[in-house]
């Protein structure tokens, strides 16, 4: 490719995701609330562990029926379980995914306030 032409890529439509509410539960399992990830509010993003198995267009279906806000992106990350010493004996944790969901601009979610 040549340096003077830029390609650009087209934003694919993504198709709507039916999820129903029980699924949407089962998806978002937990917020983690960490250093980092409370950092990342300040951009419109928010942390969650989802279910391993979760697609992101499910991802963002659920955080928008459930929370009531507006999804622009989901990215998505697999953390991979350490091998540990249980007893004496070798285990495995189980491995998590974790979902980083940002916000259309002017949307938040307030996660501290179950708590």
């Amino acid at each position: 490719m040549s340096r003077g032409l830029m390609l650009t890529r087209r934003a694919k439509a993504q198709p709507k995701v039916a999820v129903s509410a029980e699924r949407s539960y089962e998806i978002l399992r937990r917020p983690i609330v960490t250093e980092k990830s409370t950092g990342g509010a300040e951009h419109n993003q928010y942390t969650f562990e989802v279910a391993i198995d979760a697609s992101k267009p499910e991802i963002k279906a659920s955080v928008e029926s459930i929370f009531g806000v507006k999804v622009k992106a989901v990215n998505t990350l697999i953390t991979k379980g350490k091998v540990k010493r249980f007893r004496g004996r070798l285990g495995q944790r189980s491995d998590v995914k974790k979902a980083v969901v940002t916000l259309q601009a002017g949307q938040v979610l307030d996660l501290g306030a179950g708590v």
